[in-house]
């Protein structure tokens, strides 16, 4: 089991954000994971909590490899083999303001980019070029600054950075949002690609027609909990859509019928 997440629960963060409830999931290697849901049903507080930007949850309820990691902050994670494609380019995945082959070092500080504390520019410039390369990005270099990019274009060099870390586990949002379908097309492949090296990943994504295009299994997420997951082969929109608004055996919208039966008995 690459990734596995057994019970996690959250409180709000804030009053704005979504509870967190026992939510379980395992992604095996050389497998895609989709997770589907409207925006604002706790798709932000799972990803901080699975990236390690959130460290609050248990310690055991977040492994990757077996090994408890939910304690371990972001970079411990990636020591420990994830990489994170977040949601908002410009600010997270990338740093406006800095050359792409700075931002390579957001997710490369091992060597040969970083050696005993020193940077290598070298290295990193080398590293920034080959994404371009490989992943058709228009820019004028690797010394390009990020936000000079189309969002396509930043969004094809964030996932190539992550892929080129040679993750074992991959955790992707909103993949191919706002960009071409050349570009959305490319992605894909390059994320099938990935799975076909046994690498394990979970895409969270808002677009079913990706999920249903590139996912093995499917879950959903409503109201911060998550159902349980069906093939993708036999999954229906249908199915899907009944199951954004909880409508799953033991899911949110269940649960608070039940509530209000009991509270008028």
């Amino acid at each position: 089991m690459r990734l596995s997440v057994q019970g996690l629960a959250l409180p709000r963060a804030h009053a704005f954000a979504t509870e967190l409830s026992r939510i379980s999931l395992d992604v095996h290697a050389g497998e895609i994971v989709g997770i589907a849901g409207v925006s604002g049903n706790g798709q932000q507080e799972l990803l901080a909590a699975l990236s390690g930007e959130d460290t609050r949850a248990d310690n055991t309820s977040v492994q990757l490899g077996g090994k408890p990691v939910g304690r371990l902050d972001a970079r411990q994670r990636r020591r420990a083999g994830l990489a994170f494609v977040p949601e908002e380019r410009l600010g997270r995945g990338a740093v406006p303001g800095m050359s792409l082959a700075t931002n390579i070092l957001l997710s490369h500080q091992t060597p040969p980019y970083v050696q005993q504390g020193m940077i290598s520019p070298k290295a990193a410039t080398g590293l920034a070029a080959a994404v371009i390369s490989r992943f058709r990005v228009k820019a004028s270099g690797p010394q390009a600054l990020a936000r000079s990019l189309s969002g396509g274009n930043l969004q094809k060099f964030i996932v190539g950075r992550e892929i080129e870390s040679g993750p074992k586990v991959l955790i992707v949002a909103q993949p191919t949002w706002g960009v071409d379908v050349g570009a959305a097309a490319q992605i894909h492949n390059e994320i099938l690609a990935l799975k076909a090296t046994g690498c394990a990943i979970l895409v969270v994504s808002e677009e079913l027609d990706e999920l249903f295009a590139i996912c093995d299994r499917l879950h959903v997420i409503a109201k911060g909990r998550l159902s349980p997951s069906v093939p993708t082969e036999t999954a229906t929109r249908e199915q899907v859509g009944l199951w954004m608004s909880g409508l799953w055996e033991g899911g949110p919208a269940q649960a608070q019928s039940g509530a209000e039966v009991a509270s008028h008995g």
